[in-house]
Formats: C-alpha cells, structure tokens, sequence
C-alpha cells in the first residue's frame, strides 16, 4: 500500500515539476518575443529622433524652420503610430503566450483528473 502510495506521488510530482518546467518555458519566450519587439521599436525611434535632432541644429532661417515643425508633426504621428502597432502585437504574444499556458493547466487537470479516476475504476471493476 506504501510503495503504491509512493509510486503515486512520484509520478505526480514528476508531472507537475513537467508542467512547471514547460508554463516557464512559454513564459520566458513571450517575454522574450515581446522585449524583441520592444527593443526593435524603440531602436527605430532613436534613429528616427536622432535624424530630426540632426536636421534641426543645420536648420537656418523661417522656411527651414517652418520645414522642421511639418516634419516635427509627421515624426510626432509616426511614432504613435508606431507605438500603436507594436502594443498590438505585445498583445497578440501576450494573449497567445495565455492560450499557451490555459492549454497547459486544462492538460494537466486532465491528467490530474485521469489519475485520481483510475484508481477507483480499478477499485469498482475488481469489487464486481
């Protein structure tokens, strides 16, 4: 009755630790993707500011001045835009990262489920 008990816990904790293993692993590759796309976001408007930044100190006289604001405001609508994007796709990681992990926890109840069943089946079949 011990060592069956025994065998039971094992095999239980050698699932979960599994399952842990594996919801860290999705977890660390969402984070991952996501500071990616952060990282690629937030590089391409430091190049995009440095060139304003740039064109701003050769700029001389009212036209250029006046050039700079359009091309200030564009920059401005660019990166929101750009922004806007890369929080759609942080969501899109996030919320299939969560599917991941949801699929996992429903495995693992089901198997946690499996396993509590099947000793009492065995119970019922050998009672009859």
């Amino acid at each position: 009755m011990t060592q069956q008990f025994n065998n039971q816990l094992f095999a239980f904790t050698k699932q979960f630790t599994d399952s842990a293993f594996k919801a860290q692993s999705l977890a660390l590759k969402g984070l991952e993707t996501v500071a990616e796309l952060q990282l690629k976001a937030l590089e391409e408007q430091s190049k995009v500011s440095a060139q304003f930044v740039a064109e701003a100190m050769e700029t001389r006289g009212m036209d250029g001045l006046r050039s700079l604001w359009e091309k200030g405001s564009s920059l401005s609508r660019e990166n929101a835009e750009r922004a806007v994007a890369v929080s759609q796709e942080v969501i899109a990681v996030t919320q299939k990262t969560a599917e991941s992990l949801n699929a996992l926890v429903q495995e693992q109840r089901q198997a946690a489920n499996d396993a509590v069943a099947a000793p009492v089946a065995a119970k019922k079949a050998s009672a009859k």
